[in-house]
């Protein structure tokens, strides 16, 4: 087991997190991977932080690149096209893998070469049951389960780079629930896995909505989601029911997220 792994990590406006991040990749169990840096038009220290970072770990196959500020989505098809891995995974300049992260995953993809993309928890996560799906340690993860619960978050998945070929990139026009629309597009072509551990922190461990960064804007996030819900069942990958279905899920748990967030900021 000894496949090369491309690390995406896009960077704006990160000078706080940005070393916490750098230094769970180089603490990785998993040695053979590069890291590609795509600093988005940061205009805070973040560039200095990456820089001192690179200087010292000289050991590291670290690749710095700068963009003006175009969005996550074109930060990371920057590093995706530039990847020299047969095998990519992101993470996020305020996220941490633990040390194993890499490994655990890698171990997955290499025993089954049927799985084409896998993720893992985060924050302490581990599901049981979803609905009538009982969860097993590794568990195949269709286009109406993921639908219905994202279960792909971008820093938990590693993916193989072939998958591009069909796929394309990330839609770059999505300022929301981009990711949720690309690895839609991915589960909808190659069976994708969900590896029940929890391997990632994200965001420090706070709650995944109603916070500082994209995800606190919950309306545009629910936008794009029934965007992403509305094009699988143009493309048929869902019928007419579970279409209906899972857009009114959807909006059920948007409106759970905003009286969750309102009790939050309340107290």
């Amino acid at each position: 087991m000894n496949e090369f792994v491309s690390v995406i990590l896009p960077v704006h406006n990160a000078q706080n997190t940005i070393n916490a991040t750098l230094n769970s990749i180089a603490i990785q169990l998993y040695k053979n991977f590069e890291i590609i840096i795509v600093n988005d038009g940061s205009f805070d220290k973040s560039e200095e932080k990456i820089l001192e970072f690179k200087k010292l770990h000289p050991n590291l196959d670290i690749n710095y690149f700068k963009q003006s500020n175009q969005g996550v989505s074109s930060a990371r098809n920057f590093g995706l096209k530039r990847a020299k891995g047969d095998y990519i995974a992101f993470i996020d300049s305020d996220d941490v893998w633990k040390r194993e992260k890499l490994l655990r995953q890698m171990e997955v993809m290499n025993k089954s070469t049927s799985i084409y993309m896998l993720a893992c928890n985060r924050n302490n996560e581990k599901f049981n049951y979803f609905f009538k799906y009982k969860f097993e340690r590794l568990n195949k993860i269709s286009i109406k389960l993921f639908l219905l619960k994202n279960f792909m978050i971008t820093p938990t998945v590693v993916f193989r780079k072939e998958i591009i070929n069909k796929v394309g990139y990330f839609n770059e026009n999505l300022k929301y629930s981009e990711d949720f629309e690309y690895f839609m597009r991915i589960i909808a072509n190659y069976n994708a896995y969900l590896l029940n551990e929890s391997l990632v922190i994200t965001g420090g461990g706070k709650p995944t909505f109603g916070h500082s960064g994209l995800s606190s804007n919950l309306f545009k996030m629910e936008q794009g989601e029934l965007k992403t819900i509305y094009f699988a069942y143009k493309k048929k990958f869902i019928n007419e029911f579970e279409f209906v279905s899972i857009y009114f899920f959807s909006l059920l748990k948007f409106l759970r997220r905003c009286f969750l967030t309102y009790t939050n900021f309340q107290r």
